[in-house]
């Protein structure tokens, strides 16, 4: 089963969407689940993973509820105020209500403060995740990976998945100190890593698969194909190229290996990592 782990919807707004800038104008529109499930049909993909796009409590709402109604969508990264003093309550909440939020998500990478990560109040409010069984989407860029590989350590029962494999700086050709330091957080046997986002720190006009395979074989030389999985990062994947081509730069990396490997790295680390339920049928439900 191939499974989508990391795609967005939204409503666009201009003033809470105001991080889609100018340059990105493709995707500054309204993204809806019969856009996605029309991509997922055509590239053979059987189910997604909803990741919030904005720091809210309405986001996560919004989600679930599209979780709730569309079948293929089988689980959601919300959001909510982990540095609250109420965070233990807003867990609970969602876990006795909604079955299909299965972690968690804070946009770090805005953050000014490149040691966010290791603020207390943010840090007890990862500490709540666990008897939840809650994850937790890293999303950073490689100048936060020194706070993240502390924050890590503090962890190591807290399943964590690094997003866009950190964002390297692929359109300039850098691999220093991100190969070093993704080397160093892999280490950490509950860190997994999405193949995702890459096309979105290439050139976009530009890119080719060859600009993309120093940074595969950091991460997977790094994490292994059992701690990888595949994410479109649909729609923002859009200023960059289509959901096919997204897909395909990865199923023809992965040609080489075995088909146990592939299906790992294609779904079943996903299914396993954020617990999906696969009971109900994939792409046929609207």
């Amino acid at each position: 089963m191939t499974i989508d782990s990391h795609q967005h919807f939204w409503n666009y707004d201009p003033v809470r969407d105001a991080w889609i800038t100018s340059d990105m104008h493709v995707i500054r529109t309204d993204f809806t689940p019969y856009d996605l499930l029309r991509e997922m049909k055509e590239n053979g993909v059987d189910g997604s993973v909803a990741v919030q796009a904005d720091p809210s409590e309405n986001e996560t709402v919004f989600l679930a509820d599209i979780a709730e109604r569309h079948d293929f969508v089988k689980g959601v990264v919300g959001w909510i105020d982990l540095c609250s003093k109420y965070a233990d309550e807003r867990l609970d909440f969602y876990h006795r209500t909604v079955k299909k939020v299965k972690g968690f998500r804070h946009i770090v990478q805005a953050e000014q403060d490149d040691n966010y990560l290791l603020r207390d109040d943010f840090c007890r409010g990862i500490s709540l995740l666990k008897k939840y069984h809650y994850t937790y989407d890293i999303l950073i860029y490689p100048k936060q990976l020194p706070a993240a590989i502390r924050f890590v350590e503090k962890f190591p029962d807290q399943p964590f998945v690094i997003d866009h494999i950190a964002k390297p700086d692929i359109k300039n050709r850098k691999t220093e100190p991100w190969t070093s330091q993704m080397k160093e957080i892999a280490r950490f046997p509950n860190v997994y890593c999405k193949v995702s986002g890459l096309v979105t720190e290439a050139d976009w006009k530009q890119w080719k698969p060859d600009d993309l395979k120093p940074y595969f074989d950091v991460v997977f030389g790094s994490f292994g194909t059992k701690r990888l999985m595949f994410g479109s990062d649909w729609p923002v994947c859009l200023v960059a190229g289509t959901y096919a081509r997204v897909k395909k730069v990865v199923t023809d990396y992965l040609q080489p290996f075995t088909e146990i490997e592939r299906n790992a790295v294609m779904g079943n680390n996903a299914i396993s990592f954020y617990r999906l339920d696969l009971q109900n049928n994939p792409t046929s439900n609207l």
